[in-house]
């Protein structure tokens, strides 16, 4: 992006004819007698920064966002409320410009999607699926202080962040082929820590892969290890799929009527929302563990932040409005209907590719040109890069991203200097399209 400056003013700055330089987006002490000439600076960079986001936005392809969020202009003219919703949801505070009555309505939704009753259920709406994750191991940590956590290998960054930051002794586990916890590998680490309790992250649609980790197989597998549920904790990372799985029929089930301690989940992923927020769900009867009295707010706080945002939960609100439970289960399906689209597309055009069951993110390899990830905002790890197919994603979008593709590849593999990666390790054999494996098209043809 060409970077916008706001340049210093002062009295000669103060005419009609000043223009606008280009370096950066310092922000300068306005001269007092140039209001107009500062209004008309700020307006243009907004207006440029606007073309710069709408530009981005018909080429974003590689990250968990759903940019379909022209119904919440509807919600503009709140912007000039502060609205905070400080401490627990289901306390009133002293602070009157709260949102709560819209989050405990989100609440609820969420309640009866993940099958808890309304009095069992406590939770909030935090600002993204890592503060959920925070919140939950928090809890699991809180109630089992000597326990173990338990995370697979591709399990979210934040799983880590949160081990370090709670000085909690964490294990990896590996993954199967999918990205999905290896259950064999994690009874083969609680047997040598039997002695321990048991906190433990599943991944319900890992990062990069889509992959859901079988809640059911973990609870057996603990199950078998000897952990009675008063000696194991279970956190859901559903950040992007909590909203999926829920409508598909074969799917492994989410649901708090299994030993789930808690969940959370993304509103911006799947739903879509102009701001990063979510979702956190655990059981009411652990969260006095967190709970504590906050008298000059006159309310009492178990989260993460304390001040929350206000609007995020009636951006929730009035998304779920928007679409109810119908119109979520059509968007999942055209981007279960176009994630295997793609994944057939690019295998025709001899690309090594996987996508596993359920899945929105279509995994293949990662193209050579730095310029070409980026004008994609393609996500990349090692020879691996990935598409998440969500609702704002057309058919026409993925058609000129691989007409784009296939033409760039052609000239980088042009010569035979440099052969496409071999991607069998990551993906498998039967998904590799390497020469050696596959296909190994260069043109498409």
């Amino acid at each position: 992006m060409a970077m916008i400056s706001i340049v210093a003013m002062d009295k000669k700055d103060c005419n009609e004819n000043t223009k606008l330089e280009s370096s950066n987006f310092a922000v300068m002490e306005p001269y007092e007698k140039c209001f107009a000439l500062r209004r008309g600076r700020l307006t243009k960079i907004m207006t440029q920064f606007q073309e710069y986001l709408t530009e981005r936005a018909t080429h974003l392809l590689g990250y968990h966002l759903n940019l379909n969020c022209n119904h919440l202009m509807d919600l503009s003219p709140l912007l000039r409320f502060h609205i905070n919703n400080v401490g627990d949801p289901f306390k009133e505070s002293a602070l009157g410009l709260h949102s709560k009555e819209f989050e405990v309505e989100v609440l609820d939704w969420f309640a009866q999607l993940w099958e808890i009753k309304k009095e069992e259920y406590w939770g909030y709406v935090t600002n993204g699926g890592t503060e959920g994750n925070l919140q939950g191991l928090l809890l699991g940590r809180e109630l089992l202080p000597d326990g173990i956590l338990y995370t697979s290998r591709e399990s979210h960054y934040s799983i880590f962040k949160a081990a370090r930051m709670y000085r909690m002794e964490c294990k990896t586990i590996a993954t199967l082929m999918t990205g999905e916890i290896d259950c064999d590998d994690l009874r083969a680490k609680l047997i040598l820590n039997k002695d321990k309790p048991v906190i433990i992250n599943v991944t319900i649609g890992t990062t990069f892969k889509g992959a859901i980790d079988n809640l059911d197989l973990v609870i057996k597998t603990l199950e078998e290890c000897g952990l009675s549920e008063d000696r194991f904790y279970i956190h859901c990372d559903a950040a992007l799929y909590g909203l999926i799985t829920p409508f598909l029929g074969q799917a492994p089930k989410l649901t708090f009527k299994k030993p789930v301690g808690s969940v959370s989940v993304s509103a911006h992923k799947l739903l879509g929302s102009s701001m990063p927020c979510g979702v956190h769900m655990t059981r009411k009867k652990y969260v006095a563990l967190l709970s504590k009295s906050v008298e000059y707010l006159a309310t009492v706080d178990a989260t993460i932040t304390g001040s929350r945002n206000g609007h995020a939960p009636i951006f929730i609100w009035y998304g779920l409005n928007m679409k109810g439970y119908k119109g979520i289960q059509e968007d999942v399906n055209k981007c279960l209907i176009r994630a295997r689209y793609l994944r057939d597309q690019l295998t025709n055009a001899g690309i090594s590719t996987m996508l596993n069951e359920f899945s929105i993110i279509v995994i293949f390899e990662r193209p050579l040109d730095h310029e070409f990830i980026r004008h994609w905002q393609l996500s990349c790890v090692g020879h691996m890069a990935h598409i998440v197919v969500m609702p704002h994603v057309t058919i026409e979008m993925l058609d000129d991203f691989l007409d784009d593709l296939v033409r760039k590849r052609s000239v980088w593999y042009r010569h035979g200097n440099v052969q496409p990666p071999c991607l069998a390790d990551e993906v498998g054999i039967s998904n590799c399209s390497c020469l050696h494996h596959g296909k190994g098209l260069l043109d498409g043809n």
